[in-house]
């Protein structure tokens, strides 16, 4: 009897062994070391559970791209086109990822290899195009647009990347009638009503506010359109009428930094010195670390005859860029020291 107790003993201890060891395992096995990042995290976990689907390692070097994490972002497109080479996105992703971390041919390489593999796909070929013109070689750029073309003569971007070229190499005329047919295919192109604006200007066309009213139209949220008709207007000395327009780009935006900055420019070269120092008072509220901010929101401190408030905001641009000449001279002016 002793012994079949023993034996039973023996058998539930050996049991609570093994379940422990198997509850220890399941549970290491299970468990993934945070990121403190739930994005990154969820990623993590997607990966885990399925190691051989390429297109999660993209996702994760999307993740790590847009987080300045360049060669986590590398390591993991370098798996993922190992895994399935034919995926066009997945290069086009390289090619983003090497340019921003300056290496430049290995940009233009990426996506020439996209191009080899997949002759007549036309967004990797305006992807390789985009990436040629970047890289200034507009020769190149040239007979990739002539392959588009000829795959798909209507095709509007490869119009409009032709409009791009042609203004890089200073010849306007034909800038001008490539945009031209960009938007004739294509009314939406907001760049391309924008070039067009900008290019009529330049000729000294009276027409040339038209387009940047089309481009407005066309994208009625777009940011750019709004800052190109600013500018557009600022060049044509109408300050008042580039003042509304950046009013209108805050209300859309009340963060773009730039449209304060700049209506605090405009204030200032009509003399409305109060309501130049509160476009850049805004904008250092916007941005703390905005240096131009500081120098000229000092500089109207100064103008209104605030010595002591220009000075603090002069030290402070040269706090943050200690070489930055328009503060020191304006701390010359009102004789007072860089700290």
């Amino acid at each position: 009897m002793k012994l079949v107790y023993a034996n039973i003993l023996t058998g539930l201890l050996l049991s609570l062994l093994i379940a422990a060891c198997a509850g220890k395992s399941t549970s290491g096995e299970s468990e993934i070391p945070s990121s403190g990042n739930a994005a990154l995290d969820a990623v993590n976990l997607k990966i885990k559970n399925n190691p051989n689907d390429a297109a999660l390692y993209a996702e994760r070097a999307k993740f790590f791209f847009e987080n300045s994490n360049y060669d986590g972002a590398l390591e993991d497109l370098q798996k993922a086109i190992l895994m399935d080479s034919m995926q066009p996105p997945f290069y086009f992703l390289l090619t983003d990822v090497y340019m921003d971390y300056f290496k430049s041919w290995h940009a233009l390489r990426a996506i020439q290899k996209a191009a080899d593999l997949f002759p007549n796909d036309i967004p990797t070929l305006l992807k390789l195009c985009r990436t040629q013109l970047t890289l200034q070689r507009y020769e190149e750029a040239m007979r990739t647009l002539d392959k588009i073309l000829t795959i798909d003569p209507q095709n509007a971007e490869a119009h409009m990347l032709f409009g791009f070229n042609f203004k890089e190499l200073g010849d306007t005329a034909r800038a001008i009638n490539s945009f031209q047919k960009a938007v004739n295919f294509n009314s939406d192109l907001v760049d391309a009503w924008i070039n067009l604006g900008q290019l009529h200007e330049s000729r000294g066309h009276i027409v040339a506010g038209k387009y940047f009213n089309t481009a407005i139209e066309v994208a009625p949220e777009d940011i750019t359109a709004y800052h190109a008709k600013a500018d557009f207007l600022s060049r044509q000395d109408d300050l008042n009428g580039a003042l509304e327009v950046y009013r209108q780009i805050l209300a859309i935006n009340p963060e773009y930094k730039e449209a304060y900055y700049n209506s605090g420019l405009l204030y200032l070269d009509l003399d409305s010195i109060a309501e130049a120092r509160n476009q850049f008072d805004l904008l250092i509220k916007a941005s703390p670390l905005h240096i131009r901010g500081y120098y000229y929101r000092g500089y109207c401190a100064e103008l209104a005859g605030n010595k002591e408030e220009a000075i603090a905001d002069y030290q402070k641009a040269l706090r943050f860029a200690p070489d930055y000449r328009l503060a020191k001279e304006g701390l010359i002016r009102l004789g007072a020291p860089a700290q």
